[in-house]
């Protein structure tokens, strides 16, 4: 739990950045510019269907990514909400994968999947967990601690955000 005013709003600029990053790599699919987004619009409501099937074989890296791209919310919504039970912070990642699934259907970028909305559930249900873990083993200095570990991701994703647009726009 995070107690000063100070700290609270550092994480939640930390917890605004994520969300840019996690928007810009889920919707926006790393597109700089419009051209580059793909143009479809599919929903799959198979779980772990043809969608996660590539070359035969069930694509267990994207399926792992997915859990991890949400495991900083989880983290995030405990440090920020500590009165929330998991089942509150688990449903509200359930609800911001339905928005971005939702989001890539509407704008024609991508396949609106049941299997990414488990395990993006998935994955802030196992940042909630991971919390949990660590304010056993951290006590009281978990917040901190975790907040200068979000720091030092946040720092890094916006800096690769950066060279991958700097990369992209080289004449």
């Amino acid at each position: 739990m995070i107690n000063d005013q100070k700290s609270r709003s550092w994480c939640y600029l930390l917890l605004f950045l994520y969300l840019v990053v996690l928007t810009w790599v889920i919707v926006f699919k790393f597109a700089f510019s419009p051209e580059e987004l793909p143009h479809f619009q599919n929903i799959n409501l198979i779980p772990y269907g043809q969608s996660v099937i590539v070359n035969g074989k069930l694509n267990t890296r994207e399926l792992f990514l997915n859990v991890l791209a949400f495991v900083p919310f989880g983290v995030y919504l405990c440090m920020l909400k500590p009165k929330w039970s998991s089942l509150q912070i688990t449903l509200s990642a359930l609800l911001l994968s339905f928005l971005y699934e939702t989001a890539q259907y509407l704008l024609s970028v991508g396949a609106a999947d049941i299997t990414d909305l488990i395990n993006n559930t998935l994955g802030g249900a196992i940042g909630c967990a991971c919390y949990s873990l660590f304010s056993r083993i951290l006590k009281e200095k978990t917040a901190r601690i975790l907040t200068i570990a979000a720091s030092i991701g946040t720092a890094a994703a916006l800096l690769l955000m950066v060279l991958l647009f700097a990369a992209n726009h080289v004449v």
